[in-house]
């Protein structure tokens, strides 16, 4: 292994183990060449293979330095999606996997959850209900929703996944918007359905009633896959380059 990809690699775990977190500087050049005892040269490919991770934002020119930026699903949705895309994967298997992850999630999610999670639940709330009169932000709360429902059920690689399907789902329902139109009687009508399914599940997470949220998500999940089939074909292949 090339000495740029050993210092790579053991800033990765620094990265991984929580001894730099987002937003803090990397020492100085100067530093981390002695203590890594490498050159000038080795420590800035080092960088350049951080920054192509999405891992460090390098600053150039003086004074310089490389800050830690973690990535979000965005960083490698659109590599996933390509993948995706690559494979045949259609609009209808994107629903199946969201089908066999949330529901689930959300069970999880009301038989562990706390006072504050109810309160994140709350505010999520809040911000669609803020929107509801906007179809493509109400769009774009809608699918940060469903993504907070997985991630307050606290298993991270679920949450990692259904976020980089969202990046996904969230332009796709961007397409019908424009082909149904986002001022569409029927468009505003579904968004105050989803609203209400919304809120319902939260209600049930608050009551603790695990089976009852389950089957709710899921109804909802079905209930919103058949509308927007009027203009996703489930066999179509999903197409991001737009």
């Amino acid at each position: 292994m090339k000495m740029s990809d050993q210092v790579a690699a053991q800033i990765r775990r620094m990265i991984a183990r929580g001894e730099l977190v987002d937003g803090d500087w990397l020492p100085t050049e100067a530093e981390l060449v002695e203590r890594f005892g490498v050159s000038r040269p080795t420590l800035r490919e080092a960088f350049r293979l951080l920054e192509g991770d999405s891992l460090v934002t390098i600053r150039r020119g003086p004074p310089g330095g490389a800050r830690v930026t973690l990535p979000g699903p965005d960083a490698v949705a659109d590599l996933f999606g390509m993948i995706l895309m690559l494979s045949g994967t259609t609009i209808g298997d994107v629903w199946d996997a969201r089908l066999t992850i949330e529901p689930p999630a959300v069970r999880r999610l009301a038989e562990s959850a706390t006072k504050s999670v109810i309160n994140e639940l709350d505010a999520e709330l809040e911000i669609l209900r803020s929107v509801i009169n906007d179809p493509r932000e109400f769009g774009k709360a809608g699918v940060r929703f469903h993504v907070r429902l997985v991630e307050l059920s606290g298993n991270h690689t679920l949450t990692a996944v259904i976020g980089m399907l969202s990046v996904i789902i969230e332009r796709e329902l961007a397409k019908s918007l424009v082909e149904i139109g986002p001022d569409s009687v029927g468009v505003r009508r579904a968004n105050r359905r989803a609203l209400r399914g919304y809120e319902n599940v939260a209600e049930l997470v608050r009551a603790r009633d695990s089976q009852a949220a389950e089957l709710a998500w899921l109804a909802h999940l079905n209930s919103v896959r058949r509308y927007v089939a009027k203009t996703q074909k489930q066999d179509h292949v999903i197409d991001l380059l737009y």
